[in-house]
């Protein structure tokens, strides 16, 4: 028997190979677009889409580069989306709501500058404080439940009507809450519809797209001033239904988006009751509720309360936001949404879906209680909070009016004259030279011309056909919130008359 000497170790004290990984002896599945789920890759959001993208391109030239970027424009006009406090926008936020979000967000502000912040603004963080503690941690699933209470209070006063705060979920935005009611009812996937405005807020049907739902138009009427139409609504469910399709909900926005119209309470109570009768969920988008040009004219009036007049027993849920208004907070992810006859078992499936994500951002929440607590007369902060919320209505209304007015102007465009929201919505023609380049360019019309208004002003805007529209119809979104405004409807002006021109 061989021996093992000193300068050798025996085969035995050898470690073995070690064998390759696996992915070097298989083909490791790559990730592609292809391997996604097919809902996500039907989802289409214009209001972010191609144009937002090339505009954000043309920014960052603008920036790297200033005069040298080649461009015939000297900055980037973000019309594309109603987002008051961008950069370039500019709308100042609430005083009131910062200076609350201040001591909430380091509450010995009020001991170190103690002169800074006016008592109600003191008192009020106080008091949500003494709630919520610190906004590092999560709150309650359905939200803060003094936040709540306050929502419940604010419906209670502004319709004539009880609200629980049981019925209320604070939500990120009204977007989120949004996507949760939709995604809970889409309980058979390419079978379960929902009737929606055409033309229509895209995160509609981007998010019937995710969850596999069926997004149902139906058409509002633009030669009156985009009313809705009960008649279209009831040729929509008809033909669902005669296609297979079981309609669950119904939504309106009201105020419109991109619209901007209003609804007269006698159609509200006639969608209200169109609901009963075929059994369908009222989804009432009303986070411009407070956006208002002519109140006098075109007054708001929430779903809410036409329900509770009539005494129907339709569910519904209305959104409200403090993205819009006149709050503009657009980034702290604020909103809520209001149950109503809503049996307590599906009350039950929300909060279990809500509680996945844990709560809603805490600032957000805090927005809310601003939202729906603004400051009372006689309170210190009141006489500056009027004042500036008085300020962004009236710029509103002035800018929509003077653009409204000078677009109407314009030969081959009309519009309607906003009542509500933030934005425009003009219809253009376009001659068939231009529809023929477009369609060469493999584009939409109306995506060719806003393509092209970029290209040569810096102004970004919304094609018609990301929000819907009627076939050889063409339409743009812009939105009211841009300073500036004789400058800016004059490069629109100049750009309509040169793009028809060079198409005529």
């Amino acid at each position: 028997m061989i021996k093992a000497s000193a300068g050798f170790r025996s085969l035995s004290s050898f470690h073995p190979l070690p064998r390759p990984p696996s992915w070097t002896r298989t083909t490791m599945r790559s990730l592609t677009v292809d391997s996604l789920n097919p809902a996500v890759r039907n989802v289409q959001y214009a209001v972010r889409g191609e144009l937002a993208i090339k505009a954000e391109e043309y920014r960052v030239m603008l920036k790297e580069r200033g005069q040298d970027s080649g461009l015939p424009f000297d900055r980037i006009i973000s019309s594309n989306i109603g987002n008051p406090q961008q950069k370039g926008l500019d709308q100042p936020p609430i005083t009131f709501n910062r200076q609350v979000a201040a001591l909430m967000e380091w509450p010995q502000l009020a001991q170190l500058a103690p002169d800074a912040f006016p008592k109600d603004v003191i008192a009020r963080a106080k008091e949500l404080y003494d709630e919520i503690g610190s906004i590092g941690a999560y709150s309650h699933s359905q939200g803060v439940p003094i936040i709540r209470q306050n929502v419940a209070k604010f419906i209670q006063e502004r319709d004539g009507h009880p609200s629980s705060p049981d019925n209320i979920f604070l939500t990120g935005g009204a977007s989120a809450g949004v996507s949760l009611l939709i995604s809970m009812l889409i309980s058979e996937p390419k079978k379960s519809g929902v009737l929606i405005p055409i033309p229509q807020y895209p995160l509609y049907t981007a998010t019937l797209a995710q969850f596999s739902g069926v997004a149902i138009p139906y058409h509002l009427d633009e030669v009156h001033d985009w009313s809705t139409s009960i008649d279209e609504i009831k040729a929509a469910l008809k033909k669902a239904k005669e296609d297979g399709i079981d309609p669950k909900a119904l939504v309106i926005i009201n105020p419109g988006n991109p619209t901007g119209a209003l609804l007269r309470e006698e159609t509200q109570k006639e969608v209200a009751s169109l609901c009963a009768e075929h059994g369908l969920v009222l989804l009432a988008d009303e986070v411009y509720q407070s956006n208002l040009h002519r109140a006098a004219e075109f007054p708001f009036t929430s779903f809410k309360k036409v329900v509770c007049d009539m005494g129907s027993p339709v569910p519904l849920v209305s959104f409200h936001s403090i993205s819009k208004g006149v709050t503009g907070e657009c980034g702290r992810r604020g909103g809520y949404f209001e149950c109503y006859n809503i049996s307590e078992d599906v009350r039950a499936m929300m909060y279990k879906m809500v509680s996945v994500g844990l709560c809603p951002p805490l600032q957000g929440q805090i927005g809310v209680d601003c939202l729906v607590r603004p400051p009372k007369e006689g309170d210190e902060s009141y006489a500056l909070w009027k004042e500036e919320t008085t300020r962004i209505h009236k710029v509103l209304a002035q800018r929509t009016k003077l653009m409204a007015d000078r677009l109407n102007n314009l030969p081959g465009v009309s519009c309607v004259d906003s009542p509500g929201a933030l934005y425009l919505y003009p219809k253009i023609t376009l001659s068939d030279k231009a529809t023929a380049a477009a369609r060469a360019a493999g584009k939409e019309p109306d995506a060719f011309y806003a393509l092209a208004l970029l290209d040569a002003t810096g102004i970004c805007v919304v094609p018609g056909s990301g929000f819907g529209q009627k076939e050889g119809e063409y339409h743009y979104r812009l939105t009211c919130l841009c300073p500036g405004v004789d400058e800016y409807v004059g490069k629109l002006e100049k750009f309509h008359c040169e793009f028809s021109a060079k198409y005529q």
